[in-house]
């Protein structure tokens, strides 16, 4: 049996796409996704942060210094020092998967390096509150003490 020159063109074009399906699926046999395990950094290393944004408040670079906007009154060097926490903090991977739609807060970070920005939520749930990397997609957890320290614009209670 003889093929025609579009018999033959769709044999390729089939052939082809079947190579592009396995090679696709081969890689994520190959190189399978890690779990995360022991701290992770909650912003990239050497990230220079334009705005940092809370419910009802923003901080945001003003040249080599710092102005808020929004109720909580603080010095230029109280908004660098809490900047520069979530540039450092290391918060622990956490197996847990919460409701989503009860976050007590939100921090979004616009980046130098990136066009869209880093999203983390705050939950509480069982006296623990635990932060969601919407970047990543993991949950972190972290004590009463780093959570009023990291979110400290908001009133956070213990409980």
């Amino acid at each position: 049996m003889r093929l025609g020159t579009k018999a033959w063109n769709n044999v390729v074009i089939i052939s082809m796409l079947l190579m592009i399906f396995f090679l696709n699926g081969l890689h994520h046999k190959l190189n399978p996704q890690t779990e995360l395990q022991g701290p992770q950094r909650l912003l990239p290393e050497q990230s220079f942060v334009l705005t940092l944004a809370f419910p009802g408040y923003k901080i945001e670079r003003i040249g080599t210094s710092w102005r808020i906007d929004g109720p909580w009154q603080a010095q230029p060097e109280q908004l660098q020092a809490l900047v520069a926490l979530w540039q450092t903090a290391q918060l622990d991977v956490a197996q847990v998967s919460l409701n989503q739609e009860q976050a007590l807060s939100v921090a979004q970070f616009w980046l130098a390096s990136q066009e869209l920005p880093l999203s983390y939520q705050l939950y509480l749930a069982d006296g623990q509150y635990y932060l969601f990397d919407k970047q990543q997609q993991h949950w972190l957890q972290l004590s009463f003490e780093q959570a009023n320290q990291l979110f400290a614009p908001l009133a956070l209670s213990s409980n």
